[in-house]
């Protein structure tokens, strides 16, 4: 009520646009997520990213701006298939907010709207960070995002109908975006090496380009490399073309041994666009992983 009233004094004596009256609270999980809200609402949401780009969703922890950003927020985009399943249930849950529960129009999963890979498994921690319901790393795949970005201008519209006609005009020019680079992207990979990634987080973009999988240094998801199973891999790779893939939280001894006793190039990424990125942040941020695995050498 404050806010509105402090708002509604602004935009009284001119200070403030009509837009901002009628901007939605949205809240992202993560800055891709966060990326396709500031692509597809621009100016109609005010949003806040729960997680940094450069710390890993699974392992957050539900903290005090969490739970304050959440209680005010009317939407909340999550990627979803449980990878913020140790912390945003919770922080949910302590906001008190109706709105935002799962099942509700301001809850908003990004990997309910696509098809998932790696679906099935035994639903037991104890294997490791896996995700029964699917790979969650939906981000990592810009055909996928820009599926999730269509679903998304129609929740945003349900939420604004007075908006809804530049919800989805947005939606569509990104997918245009998305098409466009995918089939330059398609190009510059017609014979690309094949990759050793650290978790199973690149997958998806394995997949859209017909990249081969050669496995990953974790020999279960979430448990560290052991050097047998790293001199396990460099036995069964000795001879392949290949690079290791890994992201910045991740150590690197594993990902050095590989590469040195391959002769691999190894690269170490972001898994997630900048906080400020937008639909062509994204992009570019794809951009860096499409590089890395077309170059040569």
């Amino acid at each position: 009520m404050k806010k509105f009233r402090l708002l509604l004094t602004l935009f009284l004596v001119g200070l403030l646009p009509s837009s901002a009256l009628a901007a939605l609270d949205v809240v992202a999980s993560s800055s891709s997520t966060g990326a396709l809200v500031r692509e597809i609402a621009g100016e109609n949401a005010n949003l806040t990213i729960l997680g940094p780009p450069d710390r890993d969703l699974h392992h957050l922890q539900a903290r005090p701006s969490m739970i304050r950003a959440l209680r005010g927020a009317e939407l909340v985009v999550a990627l979803g298939a449980d990878l913020e399943v140790g912390w945003l249930p919770l922080a949910i849950t302590q906001a008190a907010n109706p709105g935002i529960q799962p099942g509700k129009p301001g809850y908003f999963e990004a990997a309910a709207q696509v098809s998932l890979l790696d679906v099935g498994g035994p639903a037991d921690r104890a294997l490791g960070d896996v995700h029964p319901t699917g790979n969650p790393h939906v981000n990592m795949d810009p055909v996928r995002m820009a599926e999730v970005a269509t679903a998304l201008a129609e929740r945003l519209a349900a939420l604004d109908e007075e908006n809804a006609t530049n919800y989805r005009a947005r939606a569509q020019a990104f997918a245009q975006q998305v098409e466009k680079q995918v089939a330059s992207w398609r190009q510059r990979l017609a014979n690309p090496p094949g990759v050793v990634s650290f978790h199973k987080d690149v997958v998806y973009l394995l997949d859209r380009f017909a990249i081969p999988n050669w496995g990953t240094l974790e020999p279960v998801p979430g448990v560290p490399p052991t050097a047998s199973h790293v001199r396990s891999m460099i036995e069964k790779l000795r001879g392949k073309a290949g690079v290791v893939l890994f992201t910045t939280y991740q150590p690197e001894q594993a990902p050095n041994s590989i590469a040195e006793a391959l002769g691999w190039r190894q690269v170490r990424l972001p898994l997630e666009p900048p906080l400020d990125a937008d639909g062509a942040g994204y992009l570019e941020h794809m951009q860096r992983w499409i590089d890395a695995l077309a170059a040569e050498g």
